[in-house]
């Protein structure tokens, strides 16, 4: 490869990579500065969480739809238009005065999801197959190291400017991501021909938003209320038609027969456990620490106070994405998954039974972060590489939705375990966090079960070519990322 055109990947990695860390930041930068825009926006608590729900709702329904529209059309050009969309939610919602206005931003905020499978796409689809593996754990990482940092750097924007800041920042990177994509990612080749099939596109609508809804309101409405248990039932039998629906149809929206292969559905369940632990530590381990040490328990820590208490949890979830990569190449992407989601259980049990002292938090956040990081690139390279490449998009998707899905579930799960039982201030018992902690830990050990669930290519069962053309590939996922060996 020459130096010019090794310059040319280089730069459209550093575009993706800044897309996609901005799309990160939004995922968490306004969870520590709810009670601010509680006051600010003159609403109550029930009705400022749709800030984040609205989001959450958006990005799920988007990111798959969005990653199929880019393998029929190309990848490059719907990725400008993605974040254009999302640099217009940014904008509105720094200008928003309403609580209104900001709930409606933060939903086209949410249209952004579709950076995720664009952008693993573009990887596959335009980079050396030897950096493959590197890129896509580093993007991999930035996904997940953006949400912590979110969390760390959103007191100190609110302090030394406000709030409106927290979109204004995200809002200038994203233009000038949608700008340098135009100028500098080169179209994809590779295109899947056809048609949205937009009934199926409804129906993942429908179940998706009935599902994270139920989720997101139960601990409000009662997981026993009738409304609860209507979404509930209602999701279930919009996925059943969904299901049935992507099945018969000749051009589906999400291949079912991809969906099946072992390696991807195993994945994504660890993906769904995963998000269950990940999205309930950024909504409630600030929480935790800036609760009054009068009431037991809690540092009384300020906003950038609980933020940086997390920062370890990010520069150890940063570096353990970029080993991810080459840990995959010696040792396959399986086996470090299962390290990952095995080390993982470790920080819960300590947020559960060692939390009195910030030392005891710091720990659980390195070892959290090392494990996040292992085990989140190592996902995404097992999803690229267990499927054709024109289905690269719309698989890395569903593994991120079906992340955010496990999220919003372990989120709401966490919120009702700490809900059943208050002291007199009003506070949540510090039996609430000691549970609702080991909870998460136990979904862990079922991200690790999942794991060695995982097809090992060194049995033979290493990915199956769709097609000649994918052959190489295939082999390069056996040998180079996948398998034990690379040599």
């Amino acid at each position: 490869m020459s130096s010019a055109t090794g310059s040319r990947y280089q730069l459209s990695f550093v575009v993706l990579a800044a897309a996609t860390s901005a799309f990160a930041l939004l995922q968490s930068l306004v969870s520590p500065v709810l009670p601010l825009l509680e006051t600010d926006l003159h609403t109550n608590q029930n009705t400022v969480t749709w800030v984040l729900t609205a989001y959450l709702l958006s990005a799920s329904v988007c990111t798959p739809i969005l990653g199929r529209i880019g393998d029929m059309i190309g990848k490059e050009k719907v990725l400008v238009a993605v974040l254009i969309v999302l640099a217009v939610g940014s904008v509105l919602a720094a200008m928003a005065s309403s609580i209104s206005l900001m709930i409606v931003a933060r939903a086209i905020q949410g249209v952004g999801g579709g950076v995720i499978p664009l952008s693993f796409g573009i990887i596959r689809d335009e980079f050396p197959q030897a950096k493959v593996a590197g890129a896509v754990g580093t993007l991999a990482a930035l996904l997940a190291v953006g949400g912590g940092l979110g969390l760390v750097l959103a007191g100190p924007i609110v302090n030394a400017l406000d709030y409106h800041w927290l979109f204004w920042i995200p809002a200038v990177v994203v233009v000038l991501a949608a700008i340098a994509t135009h100028v500098v990612i080169p179209e994809s080749p590779v295109r899947t021909p056809g048609k949205i099939s937009w009934g199926a596109a409804v129906l993942l609508s429908a179940w998706l938003v009935a599902l994270l809804l139920a989720g997101s309101e139960g601990p409000t409405w009662g997981w026993a209320s009738p409304s609860v248990v209507g979404l509930l039932v209602s999701a279930a039998a919009l996925a059943v038609a969904w299901v049935v629906v992507e099945t018969r149809s000749k051009q589906p929206l999400i291949d079912m027969t991809m969906m099946r292969i072992p390696a991807v559905w195993t994945t994504n369940l660890v993906a769904f456990f995963f998000g269950a632990g990940m999205y309930a530590i950024f909504a409630f381990l600030p929480q935790f620490v800036q609760t009054s040490s009068s009431a037991g328990y809690g540092f009384s820590a300020s906003i950038t106070e609980s933020g940086l208490i997390v920062l370890p949890m990010t520069a150890t979830m940063f570096v353990f994405g970029l080993w991810s990569g080459p840990l995959a190449a010696r040792f396959g992407a399986k086996a470090v998954l299962v390290a990952g989601s095995t080390i993982s259980i470790v920080p819960f049990l300590i947020l559960s039974f060692a939390h009195g002292a910030i030392w005891e938090i710091a720990v659980a956040m390195v070892l959290m972060g090392a494990a996040f990081g292992l085990a989140f690139s190592a996902m995404s390279n097992i999803i690229v590489y267990s499927v054709p490449a024109s289905q690269t998009g719309v698989a890395s998707g569903m593994n991120a939705n079906i992340r955010t899905i496990g999220g919003s579930i372990g989120a709401a799960a966490m919120a009702s375990i700490l809900t059943s039982g208050h002291l007199a201030s009003g506070l949540p018992k510090e039996s609430g966090y000691t549970i609702g902690f080991a909870v998460l830990a136990a979904v862990l050990g079922l991200a690790a079960v999942a794991g060695l669930l995982i097809p090992n290519p060194r049995s033979g069962r290493s990915p199956k070519p769709v097609e000649m053309a994918h052959a190489e590939l295939a082999l390069l996922a056996a040998g180079t990322v996948v398998g034990d060996e690379s040599e």
